[in-house]
């Protein structure tokens, strides 16, 4: 039996990891907000009994006294998925969205970090016993591969999120943990459903789940979701900045809005 730790597992992305994880066999510690979502979701899932921690990921305090909770009551983890983050158009020019562009970096940035750190020593002794290898598992977006009109905040959380589980990879590499980045597409999400503009190659988040958690399992190093994305993410890259401003200075934009998220 895995031992699974999913933060943002209230809705999304995150709620479709649990589901998938869940079907597998695991036993989860699932981390979100919402208790009264977190409560429905653990009641409809096979297996268990899971382990639910309702908090804002940016408590790290809280976040840390979770995963201790969930390191004893599983007996160890597996896999960590650091899912929780939050999305809102942002203008640099606006000081009023000064507090969301930092809502933003602190919630799918510096939360990822808060969620890791306390599982690494326990990873850690269990490779070193001879365990299975386990994984940390940091979930970016291709909006981080370049930036997007309108979302500056946004893109540039996912591509320090990118970078970040690159670094950590590196680091991670002697002690046998596999750090694995799953950047996803569209994928059809309470979030998504506000952008008021077409996404192409959109995918129900039940397949996401599925195709995110047997990338996990092979322990690839990253991995967008779905593949046709990753075609568009290597030509983005390729793209000289002349021809890319060209082309995406006039995208269509998120609102400014309250940010979305769990």
């Amino acid at each position: 039996m895995q031992r699974v730790f999913i933060t943002g597992a209230s809705s999304g992305l995150g709620m479709a990891l649990a589901r998938e994880y869940a079907t597998r066999g695991a036993l989860l510690g699932l981390v979100a907000r919402r208790a009264d979502m977190l409560h429905e979701l653990a009641n409809s899932l096979p297996g268990g009994p899971h382990r639910i921690y309702a908090l804002d990921v940016t408590e790290h305090a809280a976040l840390a006294a979770a995963a201790h909770d969930f390191l004893q009551a599983a007996g160890g983890v597996d896999i960590v998925i650091a899912n929780a983050g939050v999305s809102a158009g942002t203008l640099t020019e606006l000081a009023e969205d000064l507090p969301v562009f930092e809502r933003i970096v602190d919630t799918n940035l510096t939360a990822m970090v808060a969620t890791f750190t306390p599982f690494i020593g326990a990873m850690q002794r269990q490779a070193q016993a001879g365990g299975p290898g386990c994984r940390l598992v940091g979930i970016a977006s291709v909006a981080g591969i370049r930036g997007l009109p309108g979302a500056a905040a946004y893109s540039a959380s996912k591509a320090a999120v990118i970078s970040y589980c690159e670094s950590l990879r590196l680091e991670m590499r002697r002690h046998g943990i596999k750090v694995v980045t799953i950047a996803p597409g569209y994928i059809d999400t309470p979030m998504t459903r506000s952008n008021a503009y077409p996404m192409p190659f959109l995918m129900p988040t039940e397949r996401f789940a599925a195709r995110a958690a047997d990338a996990v399992a092979a322990g690839v190093s990253y991995r967008v979701i779905p593949w046709q994305m990753g075609m568009v993410a290597r030509l983005l890259r390729l793209l000289p900045n002349w021809l890319y401003d060209l082309a995406f200075s006039r995208a269509p934009r998120k609102a400014r809005q309250k940010e979305e998220g769990a």
